[in-house]
């Protein structure tokens, strides 16, 4: 059958014929919110965000990654959610069925989960390893120089963690779409809030925090740069789990009753309160214990997690073993909720292409996973002479680049040419308005259209010719 009469069968049964009748749905919108909402929260949002909001401008920071979620972000969301919906598969399906010349952007698409799922089930494995020694060992054992280091250098203790992680991940998905994915996150995410307010108020409490808070919440528009907007548009573009097959996957376990263009605000919204909670617990505890006074820079990604707080943690005396141990199980469930969602993006992929049944399908992605984790964590140790960009780097980091800084903002790129230029817009307008009237229509075609793709390839240099030409 052409691609166009794939597209009239999908118009008219709501479904492609590649979708298998006994697929999984969510139980209804409240699910795929959580769902959604889980798998845009994760390590992003806890090290990357306070660290962008501190250097750039605290609460100009903060208001412009507001702007750019609730425009930019949830337009992109829809589109990727309401592909899932339209044709009821997994991302390599849903753009063969609806063109199939382009099903080379749903193969770059499907590629991203599967680099992502291994080295983020290592990282996974970390957060595993910090909470377990925060209920074993001292906060100051913890903070001493080398912990970390030592950790991810060993021959063994950062495989078995990293299995641990993979197997309390992989069983969740075993479970099912309602009573696994679901079921975990609307006990995950609620709790994930909790933990995150309640260390936010003891943080807020501490002696010199309210210095820090006032930097993060309040706006100094002289602060707003061009470098500021750039790394504000990256960091939600990452944070929102764009571009990974996992929205479009998620999509196609929607009924056709849900409320897409709310569903997705509703996740945006999420996303954001979670990075600003990250923001309000960190940046005034940097102020505080790092004495990084306003503008300052302090450490970036696994140095914050892992070499920095544990440090702020112990200078909050008596509380600090119980305020690392409600930390680490919150960045726990945060890790826990996107690898799950990498792994069902995974699993998804291959059942539909390979029409295995479902356990077996995620059987194959648990093997790679093992297999792929494995060789990329011996980039810290047996392999730790492989340092495929320049001088200190890992091979983790090299999966990162590939993944995050190119394939990601391509397939962007790619997917909104693709619904703005080829299928047209009308295309998505009239999924979304299968459940609810779509009043935004016309600014959000402008969006995929013009906006979108300006943005994304402003993204994608920002990645790029920086790797090209380095500074001298």
């Amino acid at each position: 059958m052409s691609s166009e009469s794939n597209m009239q069968a999908t118009n008219q049964t709501g479904t492609s014929e590649g979708s298998a009748p006994g697929r999984s749905q969510w139980s209804g919108k409240l699910a795929f919110i959580l769902a959604g909402a889980a798998s845009a929260v994760g390590l992003g949002n806890l090290w990357r965000f306070p660290t962008l909001a501190a250097k750039y401008g605290g609460g100009m920071f903060l208001l412009t990654y507001l702007v750019l979620a609730f425009t930019f972000g949830v337009s992109l969301l829809l589109l990727e959610t309401a592909l899932g919906r339209k044709t009821k598969l997994s991302v390599i399906g849903a753009f063969a069925t609806l063109r199939h010349r382009w099903k080379f952007v749903g193969v770059l698409a499907a590629a991203v989960p599967f680099i992502i799922t291994p080295y983020y089930c290592i990282i996974g494995g970390w957060v595993t390893k910090y909470l377990v020694s925060y209920i074993a060992e001292t906060p100051g054992s913890i903070a001493a120089d080398g912990f970390f280091g030592g950790f991810i250098t060993s021959p063994d203790a950062s495989y078995l963690f990293m299995l641990v992680f993979m197997v309390l991940c992989f069983v969740v998905v075993l479970l099912g779409v309602k009573n696994g994915i679901e079921k975990a996150n609307l006990v995950m995410m609620p709790l994930l809030l909790v933990m995150a307010i309640a260390i936010a108020i003891f943080v807020l409490m501490q002696p010199g925090a309210l210095e820090g808070a006032a930097y993060y919440l309040i706006p100094d528009f002289s602060k707003f740069s061009p470098e500021l907007l750039i790394n504000a548009l990256g960091q939600m573009f990452y944070s929102l789990s764009l571009a990974m097959g996992i929205m479009v996957t998620y999509g196609s376990y929607l009924q056709k009753k849900t409320n897409l263009a709310s569903s997705c605000a509703s996740i945006a919204g999420f996303d954001v309160v979670v990075s600003f909670l990250a923001g309000l617990m960190i940046v005034p505890a940097a102020f505080m214990a790092m004495g990084i006074g306003e503008g300052g820079v302090m450490a970036a990604g696994p140095s914050l997690m892992f070499v920095s707080l544990p440090g702020v943690f112990e200078s909050m005396g008596a509380a600090a073993q119980v305020i690392g141990a409600v930390f680490f199980v919150l960045v726990l469930f945060a890790a826990m909720t996107s690898a799950i969602s990498l792994i069902e993006a995974c699993a998804s992929i291959v059942h539909d292409g390979t029409h295995w049944s479902r356990n077996r399908s995620i059987a194959v992605v648990a093997v790679y996973v093992i297999v792929v984790g494995a060789f990329v964590n011996s980039g810290y140790n047996a392999l730790s002479f492989i340092e495929p960009m320049g001088a200190g780097s890992s091979l983790l980091d090299f999966f990162d680049f590939i993944s995050n800084s190119v394939l990601m903002p391509i397939v962007a790129l790619l997917t909104c040419i693709f619904v703005g230029w080829i299928i047209k817009p009308k295309t998505i307008e009239d999924e979304v308005r299968v459940s609810s009237p779509f009043k935004l229509a016309k600014p959000w075609a402008v969006i995929i259209k013009y906006i979108a793709p300006v943005l994304i390839v402003i993204i994608l240099a920002s990645n790029v010719i920086p790797l090209l030409f380095p500074a001298a």
